[in-house]
């Protein structure tokens, strides 16, 4: 991982996927900026299954809750956020973003930052994990200067063969995925898993979607891969 004093750009998915899968690393890096993709409200207000599961009457509620939800977390780590215009899967129907078009939505916060340290999802099994991170690789390759940590995400990460075959369609790409978990002060990240837990429990309603066990590998360690090209000239 970056050094403490350095300002991290830690990308989301949706809004809890950062401080779930790596909230004691955003915790140990004060000030540092979690940028989530998937943060827009459709412009109907309909109800889908995960939704109502959440306790939520359509997508509007929905929606300002995750956001204030999300906010409050981050506020514990003491992050800030951003919140792009993105449709998540579940709202966007037949007319998902593509990787281009977030692309260019997150090189415009890399430069609006000036962030040097690009954290992203290694993009397990959801569709919008997976667009996420192809997004950020897209976004990372522009830059020769800009380092990339891709985090392992949390829950997902657990389900077989998932983080192994996405490490070998990154080495089938050409980027070469070296884990850091030997590099990383693990009693560092031990002392912000208090507030890692903290932040976690903001995300009350999807907390209740997962039910009491549903979300154990959030409090397991946080596992991250430097990525490099092949061929560091890019």
């Amino acid at each position: 991982m970056p050094h403490a004093d350095e300002l991290l750009l830690v990308i989301s998915p949706h809004l809890d996927d950062a401080v779930f899968s790596c909230g004691a690393a955003v915790a140990a890096a004060p000030d540092s900026i979690v940028c989530t993709v998937f943060a827009g409200v459709p412009h109907d207000a309909l109800i889908t299954g995960w939704d109502a599961q959440c306790g939520f009457t359509n997508a509007h509620q929905a929606m300002r809750a995750r956001r204030a939800e999300d906010a409050a977390a981050l506020d514990m780590l003491g992050a800030r956020a951003i919140h792009l215009g993105f449709l998540d899967s579940q709202y966007a129907g037949d007319s998902p973003a593509t990787p281009d078009e977030i692309a260019t939505a997150l090189l415009d916060v890399i430069r609006a930052t000036a962030c040097r340290a690009l954290v992203a999802p290694l993009g397990l099994f959801h569709s919008d994990h997976d667009l996420v991170h192809r997004a950020c690789r897209k976004a990372w390759l522009v830059d020769p200067m800009l380092a990339c940590i891709a985090y392992e995400d949390a829950l997902y990460r657990r389900m077989d063969g998932l983080v192994q075959t996405r490490l070998a369609d990154l080495c089938a790409c050409g980027i070469i995925a070296t884990p850091v978990s030997e590099r990383i002060d693990m009693a560092m990240l031990a002392r912000h898993h208090e507030a890692k837990q903290r932040a976690a429990s903001c995300y009350i309603s999807q907390l209740k979607a997962f039910g009491p066990n549903g979300y154990d590998d959030v409090f397991a360690p946080e596992r991250f891969w430097t990525l490099q090209p092949a061929h560091h000239d890019r």
